[in-house]
């Protein structure tokens, strides 16, 4: 379906990435706890935003690099089903969810947005991902065609931005529950690691096909 392959599998890496508290999700936390409701829905609009430049990029820009070239999308290929595994033996051996810092400076609604857009824009991981995630649900033969991409990314985003909004309206709520549920951070870090690096052993396999 236009370009798309694998999608049950990408439905359910993308939502276990959603689920699985990161760097987005902390910053999130962080700011609604600290600053309230409204700070929390501002750095998820700069998130949201910084998110579509990300996909925007990968459909334009990376699909217009690797076009001309169906080695190079499989070198893409490969190289995600090996980040895969490695992002799942690092969160499987990964230690306790760090708090989140409560004592942030209160800043203006445009600098909480602009701090959005740049947390998620210079996030390695999150580079990462748009660049070699998707490429792994897309036909080498429409590696050419900026639409998949952006269907794949409409799908993260759109699950994304509504849990991370949920996140922030009861953020002062959850706050207590995320420090307290430290043994359950550590068991949900190996069960998702499990699962990423079965999916990127899965995804290696396909691509030799």
């Amino acid at each position: 379906m236009y370009g798309i392959i694998n999608l049950p599998a990408f439905i359910v890496a993308a939502l276990l990435l959603i689920f699985t508290p990161g760097a987005d999700t902390l910053y999130i936390l962080g700011r609604s706890i600290a600053q309230g409701k409204k700070a929390g829905i501002y750095s998820v609009l700069g998130i949201l935003t910084g998110s579509l430049v990300h996909t925007t990029f990968a459909a334009f820009g990376l699909s217009l690099v690797i076009a001309r070239s169906a080695m190079s999308f499989d070198i893409i290929k490969y190289a995600g089903a090996v980040y895969l595994t490695y992002l799942g033996i690092k969160m499987f051996l990964s230690k306790q969810v760090a708090q989140v810092e409560l004592n942030m400076e209160r800043i203006h609604s445009h600098r909480l947005y602009l701090s959005g857009i740049l947390t998620n824009l210079l996030n390695p991981k999150v580079i990462l991902f748009y660049l070699i995630f998707l490429p792994q649900f897309v036909k080498t033969s429409e590696a050419h065609n900026p639409l998949p991409f952006l269907i794949l990314g409409i799908m993260f985003i759109v699950p994304g931005t509504i849990w991370c909004l949920i996140l922030a309206v009861f953020a002062a709520k959850l706050a207590n529950r995320v420090k307290k549920s430290a043994k359950l951070s550590w068991w949900l870090n190996r069960i998702t690691g499990g699962l990423f690096i079965g999916l990127g052993l899965r995804l290696a396999l396909m691509a030799k096909k």
